[in-house]
């Protein structure tokens, strides 16, 4: 789970194993294995660097 800032400012928690795609329209567009998405505030380097550390979190416990 990552967190994540949509366009209001507002934080919540993502399951990064639904994301299938992400793209910037300028605002970065996650769009997630049923076709939701989500606009966030995050780039997404950012977002990559948040699963990234989440993986690497989960795998050594």
């Amino acid at each position: 789970m990552i967190e994540l800032t949509d366009l209001n400012e507002k934080v919540f928690v993502l399951n990064s194993e639904l994301i299938e795609k992400i793209c910037c329209i300028p605002e970065t567009k996650i769009t997630l294995t049923d076709g939701k998405y989500f606009l966030v505030k995050e780039s997404p380097a950012q977002i990559i660097e948040k699963v990234i550390q989440f993986k690497k979190k989960i795998k050594g416990k």
